[in-house]
């Protein structure tokens, strides 16, 4: 018989492993604990009612072809009045790339970018998939150590003394996954000043942009385009619009970048789900928009609900979140590692957390990811057991 040999590439890549702490927790589940799940960033609103009637409108029995590779015009066109209108930066559709899910994005801008042996640039701590993807295209991923003190983000300085002649690019994602902070705008912008002076590309994360706090004016926060046109960024309908399931995102490119993105489109995915495409056009209806901020503020009584909480049974969070739906939290404290924290709290608690290891080196064994993602009501109930947890290690 013969054995299938796997790829280095394959083998390379580490499990995600927020993901496999849910494959314990449906596990225990089947059991029949009731487990509080805050290990997934997932949205438990789904996507807004208008959105749904439009896929069942869809879904009617009409033929159902393949979109061009880029996307639907008309979706590209809503994507680009939505910078104009909600961030105040006017981006042409053209540049618009509708891809299927924010991971697809990922992939084709780090395909048309990467050579193997380019090293980029990524913080630590940090959404795992964006450095096993650049990683996968030959990338040599340097993990640049964060601290509270720059919100466990990239700033000029980090990027400035990790700089080397072998550096092509830098990841950033504002608001952050695991930490749910944002970079300042003013480092951000000198951050891609000085990757841009160095031929570098610069690709930002933002598909927690619009779940960000607005300012003392109301005003949305600024998406990277308005100070660095060149950026490519990476946006999803899966966390604002809560479409997670859906696998609909899109980045937007310089014009330069355009045909080979439509190439590797072609020849990778065809195109994103055409019916979530014509569904995703009724997300940009002002119903649409109004059920998604209403759903932003109540992250924002979320976020403060767990932020008590933590505070109150003993687990500080060094840097409170301004945006997506994560706190990041201490357990060093607790005389436990993030993972036995992790295990332990699933086995006997019944919550179901992410160790600090999914994110990278720095923090991997001090820090644990909670996502409030999940109802107020799981949410009290998880801080509650948590509480009981925690007393029984002092």
């Amino acid at each position: 018989m013969s054995t299938i040999q796997i790829s280095q590439r394959a083998q390379a890549v580490a499990p995600f492993y927020a993901m496999e702490f849910g494959k314990q927790a449906a596990a225990l589940e089947a059991q029949g604990h009731h487990i509080v799940k805050l290990s997934i960033g997932e949205p438990d609103f789904g996507a807004p009612p208008a959105v749904l009637d439009a896929m069942r409108g869809a879904m009617d029995g009409r033929p159902m072809p393949y979109t061009e590779a880029l996307g639907l015009p008309a979706l590209r066109q809503a994507i680009a009045r939505f910078y104009r209108d909600e961030h105040g930066v006017e981006v042409a559709a053209s540049r618009v790339v509708v891809t299927a899910g924010a991971s697809a994005a990922l992939v084709l801008a780090t395909a048309a970018l990467v050579d193997p042996g380019d090293e980029v640039l990524i913080g630590d701590p940090s959404y795992p998939c964006n450095r096993q993807i650049a990683e996968s295209f030959g990338a040599r991923v340097t993990l640049v150590p964060t601290t509270a003190g720059t919100r466990f983000q990239l700033d000029a300085e980090s990027v400035r003394s990790h700089w080397t002649d072998r550096t092509r690019g830098i990841m950033i994602a504002s608001p952050s996954n695991p930490t749910g902070t944002s970079v300042p705008a003013d480092e951000l912008a000198a951050v891609c000043d000085m990757a841009r002076e160095r031929g570098a590309w610069r690709i930002v994360d933002e598909i927690y942009l619009n779940l960000s706090d607005h300012d003392a004016q109301g005003q949305s926060p600024r998406s990277a385009l308005s100070y660095d046109p060149d950026a490519i960024v990476i946006n999803s309908f899966s966390k604002y619009f809560g479409m997670t399931g859906w696998r609909l995102g899109w980045c937007v490119v310089p014009e330069t970048l355009v045909p080979a993105m439509e190439r590797l489109a072609q020849n990778y995915f065809l195109c994103a789900s055409a019916p979530a495409q014509h569904a995703a056009l009724s997300c940009f209806t002002s119903e649409s928009l109004a059920v998604c901020e209403a759903r932003r503020a109540e992250f924002a009584e979320r976020r403060a609900l767990v932020l008590d909480g933590l505070a109150r049974i003993g687990l500080p969070v060094p840097v409170p979140p301004d945006g997506a739906f994560y706190v990041y939290f201490d357990v060093s404290g607790t005389g436990l590692t993030s993972w036995q924290f992790c295990e332990r709290a699933l086995q006997s608690a019944h919550v179901a957390l992410t160790p600090g290891r999914d994110f990278g080196v720095h923090t991997a064994d001090s820090h644990v990811r909670l996502s409030y993602a999940a109802s107020a009501d799981e949410l009290r109930e998880g801080i509650a057991r948590l509480g009981t947890f925690v007393a029984t290690l002092r």
